[in-house]
C-alpha cells in the first residue's frame, strides 16, 4: 500500500505533532506501507520521510522545480520526482497513492486534502481519505464539516467516509476496511 502523506513544512510550536508523525512513519514502515509525499526536508514533511526511511521503508518525493531549486527537496529519499508546478504535484501523488491522510499542517494541507475528498465525492476515484487527528487537532473541522451537513451541503455519506483517526493501528484498519460511498452525482 502507498499512502500520500499531505502535512506542514513546520514543526508547529507542540512537540506533540512531531513524536506523533515519527511515531507513524515508523509504523508505516514497518507494515510495510510506502509513503508517497511533498519531497521537502523541512518541518513534519521532513520528520515523516526521515521515520520510514529510518525504519527501513520507502519513500517517494513529488516536489514542484521552484521548491527543488529553493533546496527543500530532501535529498534521500526512495525516488524523487521534480515536476512543473502544485497542480501537476497534486496529480502525481494522487496517481501513485492508494489512500490519503493528513498530519497536522496548515492551509496547503487542508487544501490538498480537501481537494482529493472531494474528488472522492464526485466518483474521481475511491480511495481513502483520513485525518490523522494528533491531540485534537482537527477536532474543529470535524465541527464544521458536520455544522455543512447540517446546513444542507455536505451529505451524511460524504461525512461518514472520512477517517478520523489518532493512533497508527486505527489508521490502518480504516483503510483496510474502507468502503468507498456511491459517488455525488450517482446518490
Amino acid at each position: 500500500m502507498k499512502v500520500a502523506v499531505f502535512c506542514g513544512s513546520s514543526l508547529g510550536h507542540s512537540k506533540v505533532y512531531e513524536r506523533a508523525v515519527a511515531e507513524l512513519g515508523a509504523f508505516f514502515a514497518e507494515n510495510g506501507i510506502e509513503v508517497v509525499y511533498g519531497g521537502g526536508h523541512v518541518g513534519l514533511m521532513g520528520v515523516i520521510a526521515n521515520a520510514v526511511l529510518a525504519a527501513g521503508g520507502k519513500v517517494t518525493g513529488v516536489i514542484p522545480t521552484h521548491l527543488e531549486q529553493r533546496e527543500i527537496a530532501h535529498p534521500s529519499l526512495t525516488e524523487l520526482h521534480v515536476v512543473t508546478d502544485m497542480h501537476e504535484r497534486k496529480a502525481k501523488m494522487a496517481d501513485l497513492a492508494d489512500a490519503f491522510v493528513a498530519l497536522p499542517g496548515g492551509v496547503g494541507t487542508l487544501e490538498e486534502i480537501f481537494e482529493v475528498y472531494t474528488w472522492a465525492q464526485i466518483g474521481l476515484h475511491k480511495k481513502p481519505c483520513a485525518f490523522y487527528n494528533v491531540d485534537g487537532y482537527y477536532d474543529l473541522m470535524f465541527e464544521m464539516i458536520v455544522s455543512m451537513h447540517r446546513e444542507g451541503f455536505v451529505k451524511k455519506p460524504y461525512v461518514d467516509m472520512l477517517i478520523k483517526e489518532s493512533q497508527p493501528d486505527g489508521l490502518l484498519r480504516a483503510f483496510e476496511d474502507y468502503v468507498a460511498p456511491q459517488e455525488k452525482w450517482n446518490s
